[in-house]
C-alpha cells in the first residue's frame, strides 16, 4: 500500500464498517483488510482507535463479521496445501489477518459491557455443517424428487467444533513452526508444520536456519498471542487471579507434550541467546528498529505470561496443571542450567559493566533486565534442582550482587519499586537452600569493581557481610517506600543466620542499629505488626549466637558493648504502654526543640524518610521503618553513654495513618502492598513432613483465602491505637532469654578487659570464642517461608503486564503500540511531563554533536510520525484538539488508566 490512493481506498473501507448496517459476510469488501495492508505501521496507523470504538459502539454485527471473516482467512491460508505461495496462498493476507486481528481486540477487552458477548462469541461451541452436507448441497445433476430430497437432509447436518478463539490459538502456534513462513522447509518431510525448536540451547543441539522475515514472522505471531492473552490489563488486580484469562488457561493447559516443548524451548532459547553488548549504532533506539530486539522482548514476554499464571479455581481446566511451569521445573541436565545461567546473567551483567553514554538520546542499558529478573524467580521458585545448581557452583554469589544491585540502584525510583519488592523475594527464595546460607561465608573479593550505587568503602569482608550491610542501606535509604517488604529482608537473615561465620564488626554493627531502632516505642507503638519484625531479628541473633558462637566474635563483642539496649532501665524488659508514650514525648520535646534552635539542623539529621510521619499521608501502610538511624546517629559502644545521648538518635516510627482514610486510598495501598505474605519459621524436620512432590514456593490453591488481621487495637476512624492488652500480648513472648544470659555470663569479661575502645583486641575476641556458655542450648533452625495470596498474585501478573505495556508503548522504537490509549484497569496510567535529553532535543555539552547528528539524518522521521510529530520518548495523543501531548506513567495496583496517548512509562 505504498501508494496514497491505496491508503485512502483502505481508510474509506474502515469507515464503511460503522456506516454501513450488517455488510453481508459474503461481501468481497472484506477482502480488502487482508489484500490492501503492506505492513503493520499500515494497519495500526490507519485503522484509528476512534475507528475501532465507532463501529464497536455503533456497528457491532459490521466487527463481528470482520473478525469472522480474517481469522477465516487465516484458517484457509494455515490449512492451505501451497501456504505460504505468493501467488495462491500468500504470506502477505496471513500477516495482515494476524494484523488486523492485533489492532481490534484490545478495544474489544477494554469494554466491559461486551463481557458476556465476548464469551459467547469467542468460547463458546460453534456448529458447522458437516463435510458431507457442505457436499450435498452443491448438486450438480439433476435429481429425482425423492433424491433431492434426501441431499436436502443430508445438506442441514451439522457438528460441533472447537470456540473460534481456541481454534485461532491452534492456528497461531502451528504457525510458529510453519515451514517457510517461520521455519526452513524441512528436507525430507511433506508436513508444513514441524515443531522444530528455533535456536539451540534447551532441548536441541543442532540449530535450524533461520533469516529476518521468518523472525519478522515469529514476532508479528507472538504479539497477536499475547494480545489474546492481554484481557488481564481490563481486570482489576484482585479480580485477576481469581477470575482468570480463558485464553491463557487454554494455552498452558494444552496436553501435547510435543507442542509444550517446542513452545516452551523456543521461547527460552530466543530469549536466553540475546546479547545485549552486541555493536549496535547507538541510536537505533530513537532512528532505527532493532528487530532482533523487539523478538526477544515478545519472547520473554509471553514465556513469563505462561509460566507464571495460576490456574484459578472457577476455571474448568482447574484440575488440569500449568504444563510449561510444569516441564520448566522438570528441567534437570547440568547444559541446561549452564546455558540458562549463562543467558540470565548476560543480560543483567550488561547495564553493570557498560560505560555511560554522553551522547543524548542513546540506547538504554537496562534493556530486558526486569522480564530476566522475572524469569529468574521464576525458575528459582519451580526448579529446586536449578537452584541447587547454581548454589552448588557458586553462582548464586553473580546473582546475589545482580539483584542487589538493582533492589539498592531502584529503590528511590518510584516506577521501579514492583523491581525492588521482587529482587528482595529472589533472595528469600534462596535464603531457603542451607547451602546458600553456608556459601554466603567466602570472602569477597574484587568488591571495588562494582558499580558505585552499591560498592562499599574499605570493605573487607564475606558475602554475608556484603548482604547485611546491603539489607541495611535498602531498610535505612529508602524513606519508606519499602515498607511492605521489611518482612522479607528480615526474613532473608534469618534464613541465613544459623550459618553465618565470622561476621565483621561493621556487619555486626548494622544488626545493632537495626535492634535498636526497631525496638524503639515509636517504632513499636505506630503498627500493629511492627513486632513481628522486631522478634523476627531477634531470631535472626538468637540463631547466630546459638549455632555459631564461637565463630563470631565480633558479633558476641557488638552485643556485649550494647548490653544497656537490653537490660537497662529503659529497654523492652520494662517497656509499657505508658513508658512508650513517655519516651515518644520526651523525644518528639527534644527534636522540636532542637529544630527551634537550629532548622538547618534539624531538617539534616531527621533526614527525608522523617518526613514521612507527616499527616498528610495519604494512606495507612504496613509496617515501616521510616527513619533507622544513619551510621553517624549510632555506634557500637553507645550504650555506655549517658541516657541524653541516647534521645539526639532519630526515632523510627511508621507512617501517620490519616483521620479519614478513604476507601479508595486504602483498596489502593492493599494492591500496592500486596506481596506473598510471611510464614512463620519452619524447622528443617516440620519441611521434611510437607507431602511428597509439594513444591517448596507453590502457587497452587493459593487463590482461596486471604491473610485476614485483627481489627482489635484501632480505632473508629481507621488509625491504630496501641493498648496495654495488646502489648501483653507479644511482648511477653518476645526471644530475648539467649542475648540476656549471654550478656549475664559474658559481661564480666569486657570489665576485666580494656574497655574503652569500639573495636576489640585479638586478645578479647580469643577470650570470647574460648568461653564456654551454658545454659544457652541451639534451637531448632528454622526458616521463613512466603504465601502466595490472591491479592499479592494479582501484584505479580500486573507487575508483568506492565513490563509489557511499557516496553510496547513507545512505537517510535518499532514497536505497534497495541494497547496505547486503551482503559488499563490492571494499573495505573498517569501524565508525566518527559525529561532528558533527546536525539531530536539535544542539550548540555553536547549540543553541537547532537545538532550535527540530526543535521545529517534530518531527512529521516525521528519521531515515528509524520512531521511535526512530537519529540522522541514522546507519542501524541489521538484524542489532543492541539499540538501538545501527553505522556503517562503505569503503576501497578487498582485504578482506571482509561485515556489516550502514551509515552514514557513508569511502574510501581
Amino acid at each position: 500500500m505504498g501508494a496514497s490512493d491505496s491508503k485512502l481506498v483502505f481508510k474509506r473501507g474502515i469507515f464503511k464498517l460503522s456506516e454501513d448496517i450488517a455488510i453481508p459476510a459474503d461481501d468481497p469488501y472484506w477482502a480488502s483488510f487482508w489484500e490492501l495492508p503492506e505492513s503493520t505501521e499500515d494497519v495500526f496507523s490507519l485503522f484509528s482507535p476512534a475507528d475501532i470504538r465507532r463501529t464497536r459502539d455503533t456497528a457491532l454485527e459490521n466487527l463481528e463479521t470482520l473478525i469472522l471473516a480474517v481469522t477465516s482467512q487465516l484458517f484457509i491460508l494455515r490449512h492451505h496445501p501451497s501456504f505460504p505461495d505468493p501467488e495462491f496462498a500468500p504470506e502477505r493476507d496471513a500477516l495482515n489477518c494476524i494484523r488486523v486481528l492485533t489492532r481490534i481486540l484490545p478495544y474489544l477487552y477494554e469494554a466491559e459491557q461486551l463481557q458476556s458477548w465476548e464469551d459467547k462469541f469467542f468460547w463458546g461451541v460453534r456448529r458447522k455443517r458437516t463435510r458431507k452436507a457442505s457436499l450435498a448441497r452443491d448438486v450438480l445433476f439433476d435429481e429425482s424428487q425423492e433424491e433431492l430430497a434426501k441431499l436436502e437432509a443430508a445438506g442441514e447436518e451439522f457438528e460441533e467444533v472447537k470456540p473460534l478463539a481456541e481454534e485461532l490459538i491452534d492456528t497461531l502456534i502451528d504457525l510458529l513452526f510453519f515451514a517457510d513462513f517461520t521455519l526452513p522447509k524441512p528436507p525430507n518431510s511433506k508436513n508444513k508444520v514441524t515443531y522444530a525448536i528455533w535456536s539451540s540451547g534447551v532441548g536441541c543441539n543442532t540449530p535450524v536456519g533461520t533469516s529476518r522475515e521468518f523472525e519478522s514472522n515469529r514476532t508479528e505471531v507472538l504479539r497477536l498471542l499475547l494480545t489474546l492473552c492481554s484481557p488481564s490489563m481490563y481486570m482489576s488486580a484482585n479480580l485477576l487471579p481469581v477470575q482468570g484469562v480463558r485464553a491463557v488457561s487454554y494455552i498452558v493447559t494444552c496436553p501435547d507434550k510435543q507442542v509444550v516443548l517446542s513452545v516452551l524451548c523456543s521461547l527460552l532459547n530466543t530469549a536466553l541467546k540475546y546479547n545485549p553488548a552486541s555493536w549496535k549504532i547507538p541510536y537505533n533506539v530513537q532512528v532505527f528498529k532493532d528487530p532482533k530486539l523487539i523478538l526477544v522482548t515478545y519472547a520473554i514476554q509471553f514465556l513469563l505470561v505462561v509460566l507464571l499464571y495460576p490456574i484459578p479455581e472457577s476455571d474448568p481446566n482447574h484440575t488440569k496443571k500449568n504444563y510449561f511451569r510444569h516441564f520448566l521445573g522438570r528441567l534437570h541436565r547440568p547444559q541446561d542450567f549452564q546455558f540458562i545461567t549463562e543467558g540470565i546473567t548476560r543480560v543483567l551483567n550488561y547495564p553493570l559493566h557498560s560505560g555511560t553514554s554522553y551522547i543524548p538520546g542513546s540506547q538504554p542499558k537496562d534493556k530486558l533486565t526486569s522480564e530476566m529478573i522475572m524469569f529468574f524467580w521464576e525458575v528459582t521458585q519451580c526448579n529446586k534442582r536449578f537452584r541447587s545448581f547454581i548454589i552448588d557452583t557458586n553462582r548464586s554469589h553473580d546473582f546475589l550482587i545482580l539483584i542487589l544491585y538493582y533492589a539498592i540502584d531502584y529503590k528511590l525510583d518510584a516506577s521501579k519499586q514492583g523491581i525492588v519488592r521482587m529482587c528482595v523475594f529472589i533472595l528469600q527464595t534462596l535464603s531457603v537452600e542451607s547451602n546458600f546460607g553456608k556459601s554466603l561465608n567466602k570472602k569477597f573479593e574484587n568488591q571495588e569493581t562494582l558499580p558505585a550505587t552499591i560498592k562499599l568503602q574499605n570493605f573487607n569482608g564475606s558475602y554475608a557481610d556484603f548482604l547485611i550491610h546491603s539489607i541495611y542501606n535498602i531498610i535505612t535509604t529508602s524513606q519508606g517506600k519499602l515498607t511492605a517488604i521489611y518482612p522479607a529482608l528480615l526474613a532473608v537473615i534469618n534464613n541465613v543466620a544459623a550459618y553465618l561465620e565470622n561476621l565483621s564488626a561493621s556487619a555486626s554493627s548494622k544488626l545493632l542499629q537495626l535492634f535498636s531502632s526497631m525496638s524503639s516505642p515509636g517504632f513499636l507503638l505506630s503498627n500493629d505488626s511492627n513486632h513481628d519484625l522486631l522478634q523476627s531479628l531477634l531470631e535472626s541473633m538468637n540463631a547466630i549466637i546459638e549455632h555459631q558462637y564461637n565463630k563470631n566474635p565480633n558479633f558476641v563483642f557488638a552485643v556485649l558493648r550494647n548490653k544497656k539496649r537490653f537490660e537497662g532501665k529503659s529497654t523492652l524488659r520494662s517497656f509499657t504502654l505508658e513508658s512508650g508514650q513517655e519516651e515518644i514525648e520526651r523525644r518528639n520535646r527534644r527534636r522540636k526543640e532542637r529544630s527551634d534552635d537550629d532548622p538547618n539542623l534539624s531538617g539534616s539529621r531527621r533526614g527525608s524518610a522523617d518526613s514521612i510521619r507527616s499527616p498528610s499521608s495519604s494512606h495507612q501502610r504496613a509496617p515501616a521503618l521510616s527513619d533507622v538511624p544513619e551510621e553517624d546517629t549510632f555506634a557500637i559502644g553507645d550504650d555506655e553513654d549517658e541516657d541524653s545521648e541516647d534521645e539526639h538518635r532519630p526515632t523510627p516510627a511508621a507512617s501517620t495513618p490519616t483521620d479519614h482514610p478513604s476507601r479508595a486510598s486504602s483498596v489502593s495501598s492493599g494492591v500496592d502492598d500486596a506481596v506473598p505474605t510471611q510464614l512463620r519459621g519452619m524447622s528443617e524436620k516440620a519441611r521434611g513432613k510437607m507431602p511428597a512432590g509439594m513444591p517448596t514456593f507453590s502457587r497452587q490453591n493459593s487463590t482461596t483465602s486471604l491473610s485476614s488481621y485483627a481489627t482489635a487495637g484501632y480505632s473508629t476512624n481507621g488509625a491504630f491505637e496501641p493498648t496495654t492488652a495488646w502489648i501483653e500480648s507479644w511482648l511477653p513472648d518476645l526471644p530475648l532469654h539467649t542475648i540476656i544470659t549471654l550478656i549475664a555470663q559474658l559481661s564480666p569479661l569486657l570489665y576485666r578487659s580494656d574497655h574503652t575502645t569500639d573495636h576489640p583486641s585479638a586478645s578479647i575476641l580469643r577470650q570470647i570464642q574460648q568461653t564456654d556458655i551454658r545454659t544457652i542450648e541451639p534451637s531448632a533452625i528454622r526458616v521463613q517461608l512466603f504465601e502466595w495470596s490472591p491479592l499479592s498474585l494479582g501484584w505479580y501478573e500486573s507487575l508483568l503486564w506492565s513490563f509489557v505495556f511499557t516496553s510496547e508503548m513507545q512505537v517510535a522504537k518499532g514497536t505497534a503500540g497495541v494497547w496505547n490509549g486503551t482503559s488499563i484497569k490492571l494499573f495505573r496510567v498517569e501524565t508525566v511531563a518527559p525529561t532528558g535529553p533527546t536525539l531530536s532535543s539535544p542539550r548540555g555539552a553536547v549540543d553541537a554533536v547532537g545538532s550535527n547528528i540530526v543535521s545529517r539524518i534530518g531527512s529521516i522521521n525521528l519521531r515515528g510520525v509524520a512531521g511535526g510529530g512530537v519529540a522522541a520518548g514522546e507519542v501524541q495523543s489521538p484524542s489532543a484538539t492541539s499540538g501538545g501531548s501527553q505522556v503517562r506513567e503505569s503503576r501497578t495496583g487498582t485504578g482506571n488508566g482509561g485515556g489516550t496517548g502514551l509515552g514514557i512509562g513508569r511502574v510501581i
